[in-house]
């Protein structure tokens, strides 16, 4: 398996089709053991990271100023 210059391999179907790995949905991590070797793995890795931006409807409200809703986009 060759290596890309920027460090890339591609992980071939059968491999990703046995380990359920799908394309920009599965993330996954290189272990190693206590030899020396380096297994690939598929991460389980439940937590979704929301935008800010997609929940900052939920805590707006109508009475609020300009000023206060741009507040709800900016980080704390």
């Amino acid at each position: 398996m060759r290596v890309t210059s920027k460090g890339q391999v591609t992980i071939p179907r059968k491999v990703r089709e046995n380990m359920g790995i799908l394309p920009a949905k599965t993330n996954v991590e290189f272990l190693q053991d206590d030899n020396g070797r380096w297994y690939l793995s598929k991460t389980t890795d439940n937590k979704k990271t929301v935008s800010r931006f997609r929940t900052a409807y939920q805590s707006g409200k109508i009475t609020m100023s300009t000023s206060e809703i741009m507040a709800l986009t900016r980080s704390d």
